[in-house]
């Protein structure tokens, strides 16, 4: 890319924002994340399109959980005069809009599930960015978060947990409910952080079952992970991270390679492919 082009290219959207129907949902250009005085991650130029399935791999550390933040808003990049993040084309949308749009769900969500509470009251508090349904809402609004939880739960096939002592639910079945709880507001795209991180394989199936059935439905994957198994068949492009920064980026069928992921972990690694699904095995 030429210097100046990036620049150039964020200048011009955010001087003309494209309608919303066409802006990506995402853009980056030359947006660099700092801790402690060094650069955690710089990328230089990045689109997610609106609906698009993409998955975010690299190894422990690389910065794909950075990068997510951008995507969230939980950490923003070095001020330039250039707006180094544009969100569906624009770069002053408020956090409350970002939310509105993305639901996530992390492994690390589970730690905060210590209160007995029914599994559907957790699923409701999605609405209302508690663990449960606020005691200050009325009881018609209560009613209603309820009702559209148990909704949220019966397309992900979890009707059976509505009832159910959070407390009491396996890992899996806890994952799922976060699933539903990232989903009850109906965000047209979802982020998966690592979510199959300390499941067991009957686990593993129903969460990777749960993003094709969402994808299916039309909602965006955006989904971050170390395991080429949890990359669904819906998801159709790869960016690999590495070193805080964007290694590779481009369709899963050229990434998902021997080649590939060995420099992409810097270890022997081969790829085997049945049809849509993919697994990783050390070569040693």
């Amino acid at each position: 890319m030429a210097p100046g082009t990036a620049t150039s290219e964020v200048k011009a959207a955010a001087e003309n924002p494209q309608p919303l129907s066409s802006a990506p949902f995402l853009q980056l250009r030359d947006a660099v994340v700092r801790r402690a005085g060094r650069a955690i991650l710089s990328v230089d130029a990045f689109d997610l399109a609106q609906g698009e399935n993409i998955a975010l791999l690299g190894p422990n550390g690389s910065g794909k959980s950075t990068f997510v933040k951008l995507i969230t808003r939980e950490v923003l990049p070095l001020h330039r005069d250039e707006p180094p993040v544009l969100f569906k084309g624009r770069d002053r949308a408020t956090l409350a809009e970002v939310k509105q749009c993305l639901g996530v769900v992390s492994s690390t969500m589970q730690d905060q599930m210590t209160v007995h509470l029914p599994a559907v009251d957790v699923v409701a508090g999605g609405l209302f960015g508690s663990l449960g349904v606020l005691p200050t809402v009325d009881a018609a609004e209560a009613d209603a978060a309820r009702a559209r939880a148990r909704d949220t739960m019966d397309l992900l096939g979890i009707a059976d947990l509505h009832d159910r002592d959070v407390m009491t639910l396996s890992t899996g079945q806890a994952r799922r409910a976060l699933i539903a709880r990232a989903l009850v507001h109906d965000p047209e795209t979802l982020v998966f952080d690592e979510p199959c991180t300390g499941l067991d394989p009957e686990g593993m199936y129903y969460v990777r079952r749960s993003m094709r059935t969402l994808a299916q439905a039309g909602k965006s994957i955006v989904l971050v992970t170390h395991y080429p198994e949890d990359v669904i068949p819906e998801i159709g492009r790869l960016v690999l991270i590495k070193n805080g920064a964007v290694f590779a980026d481009g369709p899963k069928e050229s990434l998902l390679a021997d080649d590939s992921m060995s420099a992409l972990f810097d270890v022997p690694l081969k790829i085997n492919r049945s049809g849509s699904y993919y697994s990783l095995v050390s070569a040693y």
